[in-house]
């Protein structure tokens, strides 16, 4: 526990202004849905979203080189708690794109603060465990924002009001701390092609990601609403996706460590579709809904880290955030197209609602295909020239890796970690 008490209030901002976004993830494309969005609108309400959080991730180390850490963070939660407000105070389509987007924006922002002050604060004893308490917090503050939505009437207005309440309680931890913050951070070139010569599949598996998680997130609501839940199963519904995505991840990731990484993207692709195929016929049984969500869950989240740390066995150390960053961008652009995609077809009047796994597992599918091709092109990397999943897995958390924090009391080489955009 020493080594939290030096980020304590930032993690306690962090639960607050999570929870904040979990209520949001799941109330907004609900609320849509009953205000009669378009399937296009609600697609483009989580492509917007990703918009913004790029290019946060792209500007926040210049917000941080001007005013600093704690000045960049207030502001920012500011802005992200009027979001929720206006969202209700101007119930249309346009209006939500831009507000989404602006929301995206300053999440990503939070998270380069958060996370590039986490790593400025943990030595290398330490680091594992402050990131690890940082997962956790993640994986159940958002869970638990997403299940406020059975507290109020998402056609009304308290749900918005929670949502702003969380965000702006989130800055006064921030503002009291007397934790000294970090230097500024500085950017990192990305170079999107030299990525997919080093990587193709780790690339391709990000890019996937992107658009079979990036529909997820922004549709899946509207999927549980139009195959008959209720407003607590949706809730649910999320909850149970998530759960079996951070279930997922150590089992899967540990195997890769062990093998040629390929054959596990394989693995997962296999499982992905398999269970989306499955969800995209429904279940009349809520139960065996919500198991085959986990399972859904379970094979499709993991495969970011597994990505990550099958092209970190392709570079060097030192080229660890480069990496890293790319990929981050690779995996914003899948989740802008993914929504877009994924909501024409549900909107096609031939495959409806269940349109969303569908799409998700034919990602999946062409995903596998793509390994497969590469499975014959290239061997995989020698065991004692990789690194460990453990490190891939801090990498596919966090939005940091857009950026280098300078050298502090770690290694050099060490790189700095990144977020998976709920």
């Amino acid at each position: 526990m020493t080594a939290l008490a030096p980020v304590a209030a930032l993690l306690v901002s962090t639960a607050l202004l999570l929870t904040g976004n979990g209520v949001q993830i799941t109330l907004l494309p609900v609320r849509g849905e009953l205000e009669a969005f378009s399937n296009v609108d609600l697609g483009a309400l989580g492509s917007a979203y990703f918009v913004g959080f790029a290019l946060g991730c792209l500007w926040g180390p210049h917000g941080l080189r001007r005013v600093g850490h704690v000045r960049v963070f207030l502001s920012m939660a500011a802005v992200a708690s009027a979001t929720p407000l206006l969202h209700a105070l101007f119930v249309e389509p346009a209006p939500w794109w831009l507000l989404r987007g602006l929301s995206g924006f300053c999440f990503a922002v939070l998270y380069v603060v958060i996370e590039s002050w986490l790593n400025d604060q943990s030595s290398s004893e330490s680091r594992g465990m402050v990131l690890s308490a940082y997962m956790f917090i993640q994986l159940t503050v958002i869970t638990a924002g997403q299940m406020t939505l059975v507290l109020y009437d998402p056609q009304s207005f308290e749900l918005f009001l929670v949502a702003a309440v969380l965000v702006s309680f989130a800055a006064v931890p921030v503002g009291f701390t007397r934790a000294t913050t970090p230097a500024p951070v500085q950017a990192t070139r990305v170079r999107l092609l030299r990525l997919y010569r080093v990587s193709p599949v780790g690339f391709m598996g990000c890019l996937a990601v992107g658009l079979a998680n990036g529909s997820f997130w922004a549709l899946g609501p509207v999927y549980a609403e139009r195959i008959g839940l209720d407003v607590e199963g949706i809730a649910l519904f999320m909850s149970a996706v998530v759960i079996g995505g951070a279930l997922g991840q150590w089992p899967l990731g540990l195997l890769s460590d062990r093998t040629d990484r390929r054959f596990v993207v394989l693995g997962i692709c296999a499982g992905a579709v398999a269970t989306a195929g499955m969800l995209a016929h429904g279940a009349q049984d809520q139960r065996l809904l919500l198991g085959m969500g986990a399972l859904f869950g379970f094979f499709a989240f993991p495969l970011y880290g597994v990505a990550i740390a099958h092209t970190n066995d392709h570079v060097a150390r030192e080229d660890f955030v480069e990496a890293s960053s790319g990929l981050l961008l690779v995996f914003a652009g899948g989740a802008v197209l993914g929504p877009l995609a994924a909501s024409a077809l549900m909107g096609s009047g031939v495959l409806g609602a269940g349109a969303l796994f569908l799409f998700t597992a034919a990602v999946h599918g062409v995903l596998a295909a793509f390994t497969c091709w590469r499975l014959t092109r290239r061997a995989a990397a020698p065991m004692e020239d990789r690194g460990h999943f453990a490190e891939a897995l801090q990498a596919a958390q966090t939005v940091s890796t857009v950026f280098e924090v300078p050298e502090g009391d770690g290694p050099a080489e060490e790189p700095t970690v990144r977020r998976d955009a709920t």
